[in-house]
């Protein structure tokens, strides 16, 4: 079992997981995530997504700091999360489909 699926999970996250699953659109999911997050929250989440994305590229610490305006202890926790020991694998799955779509393909479904 996916470690992102373990079933020690609360009924509520599943529930959570199954209604972003539904979701067909990047509106539709900004609809949602605008109605379930306040706005720092959101620019938090958004935050976190950036720096993933950037550290998947590689890039330095520094670089990442003067491009986000985060502090390094915020990028160390988001690497963290991003390290094979205790990623769940999601970063993974949205930057691959990300990639495959805009080749033009599908990946990973």
């Amino acid at each position: 079992m996916p470690k992102h699926a373990k079933s020690d999970r609360s009924p509520n996250l599943q529930d959570l997981y199954e209604a972003f699953a539904v979701l067909e659109t990047a509106e539709e999911a900004a609809c949602f995530l605008q109605d379930l997050c306040t706005p720092q929250e959101l620019d938090a989440i958004a935050q976190r997504y950036q720096i993933a994305k950037l550290l998947s590229e590689d890039r330095r610490y520094a670089d990442i700091v003067t491009e986000t305006g985060t502090s390094t202890a915020t990028i160390s926790r988001v690497n963290r999360s991003l390290s094979s020991r205790v990623s769940s694998g999601g970063y993974e799955i949205v930057f691959a489909r990300l990639k495959a779509k805009a080749e033009g393909g599908e990946a990973g479904k």
